[in-house]
């Protein structure tokens, strides 16, 4: 089955301090972009949606997109303030875009086939895209469907600074039963985790890294609950739709039921410019054990 890659590459990167998604952490000058692609044509997909910013396009295309043209389908298309459903108002001074939930319909227009979704500063990883790949090729696209690969607590937080995470919850089963963002996770000199909205995390604790398979459906509930969620909330600056208000709307109105997929790829991430030696490192370990090429798009 013909499968879609989406790509959120809109993000400010206002705490790493610059355009972390044209940031080289390969031999080559491959960016976390390069190794997502590589991994996702490997696993069978053959379309590539980047969903970015107008005032980054033309370099984001040059350093970025141009390097695997020739073995995947790549479109762009642009998250942008005003592309609100018909009938809603935009506040006065917002700047900012809505959020991940935004992003995906910002995409809607380049889907017609079973999703996966991803953040472009997150190194996921072969397994998790193998995962999500054999996922997507059972999937009836015809109804409302969902995946998430999960990642376990402690292979995603940085030595550097705190960071947010959503922590799943689900069934024996496995299948999902609500994702809640926690905000301010790190690991003090304990060991222990710690957060500004939950007690008790623990290393083994399953996580959303933003990677998730959908079935085309789902854009139309998200379409509708982004016009409610703009009556709302949309005159708060600082409000945002994200993926997991979508999820757990789906989830609670028993339109949809998550598979839980566990991966066991480690994340790597550069949420501050101080992570980036540790992914690099991480890279670098990845091709001496012969899992990547020194040249991801070159002779292999």
């Amino acid at each position: 089955m013909n499968k879609t890659l989406v790509i959120m590459a809109a993000g400010m990167g206002s705490r790493y301090g610059g355009l972390k998604q044209l940031d080289s952490v390969g031999p080559s000058n491959e960016t976390i972009i390069d190794y997502s692609v590589y991994d996702a044509v490997r696993a069978g997909f053959t379309k590539a949606v980047f969903v970015i910013r107008k005032e980054i396009a033309e370099a984001f295309k040059e350093s970025v997109g141009s390097k695997f043209s020739e073995r995947i389908d790549v479109k762009y298309v642009y998250q942008e303030l005003s592309f609100i459903p018909d009938g809603s108002s935009l506040p006065q001074n917002r700047t900012k875009p809505w959020g991940t939930g935004h992003a995906m319909l910002s995409s809607a227009s380049e889907i017609s086939e079973p999703f996966l979704i991803i953040n472009a500063d997150d190194f996921y990883g072969a397994d998790a895209f193998k995962k999500a790949a054999k996922y997507l090729d059972g999937m009836n696209p015809d109804i409302t469907d969902a995946a998430l690969v999960g990642f376990l607590l402690k292979n995603t937080l940085s030595g550097h600074g705190s960071v947010a995470r959503g922590i799943c919850d689900a069934n024996d089963c496995g299948i999902l039963t609500g994702v809640e963002e926690i905000l301010g996770i790190k690991k003090i000199e304990s060991g222990r985790i710690t957060a500004e909205n939950r007690e008790g995390l623990r290393d083994d604790d399953i996580v959303s890294m933003n990677m998730w398979a959908f079935s085309p459906r789902v854009l139309d509930f998200a379409t509708s609950y982004f016009r409610e969620f703009l009556a709302e909330h949309g005159n708060k600056l600082k409000s945002e739709f994200f993926i997991p208000i979508i999820v757990n709307r789906l989830i609670r109105e028993e339109n949809l039921s998550v598979r839980l997929l566990e991966t066991t790829s480690v994340w790597h991430g550069v949420t501050y410019r101080e992570d980036k030696p540790e992914v690099e490192m991480g890279i670098k370990g990845y091709i001496d054990d012969g899992l990547y090429p020194e040249n991801l798009w070159g002779k292999e």
